[in-house]
């Protein structure tokens, strides 16, 4: 998908809007209708919300469901709001919070023939990952490469995520890879 420099403004303005519409318990409805055609398209993405470099909320979808507008509005809210790994966000944290918006590609299964060849394949700095197995599931966005950038950490902490043991492996393993087009606001 390619957005310019209006179009990642105005996601970004969205997603910020979405977060003070519920702080100040106004939520507005959203006609994607209302937008440029671009933002329209049914997009998956992810909104990632900082505090000084500190993850303070992230909550997407891995598959294009609705318009690319309506996905970060509501994601925005959620990664605000109903990211159970922390508190709801606060008024006061509302001015230092810095919104990152990744729009992803649709996923695509990889094929590999043991656990060196997967690692082999993967694109450090590109690749996000989606990784399932046991009933358990776990994806890392490309901007994880940042904190992660070795392939065997990258992969050991994203088999941790989905709650499976670091030197698991298994012929059940699936694995799907994307890339985000990613874009952030600072404050």
């Amino acid at each position: 998908m390619q957005l310019d420099d209006n179009d990642k403004q105005t996601l970004l303005q969205l997603a910020r809007q979405s977060i003070e519409y519920s702080l100040n318990n106004s939520w507005q409805q959203v006609l994607a209708s209302d937008y440029d055609s671009k933002l329209q398209v049914e997009a998956a993405c992810f909104v990632t919300l900082t505090i000084k470099g500190n993850l303070r909320g992230c909550i997407g979808h891995l598959s294009a469901m609705q318009p690319l507008v309506l996905d970060v509005y509501e994601n925005a809210r959620s990664a605000a709001f109903n990211d159970p790994r922390f508190a709801p966000l606060t008024t006061s944290e509302l001015e230092q919070v810095d919104i990152e918006i990744s729009v992803l590609t649709p996923a695509q299964a990889m094929s590999f023939v043991d656990e060196a060849d997967l690692l082999q394949q993967i694109r450090p700095g590109v690749d996000g990952l989606i990784l399932e197995d046991m009933g358990r599931r776990g994806t890392f966005l490309p901007s994880v490469w940042e904190q992660l950038p070795d392939r065997q950490q990258f992969w050991q902490h994203l088999k941790l995520k989905a709650n499976l043991p670091l030197n698991h492996w298994s012929d059940s393993v699936k694995v799907w890879r994307y890339e985000s087009l990613a874009f952030a606001e600072r404050s």
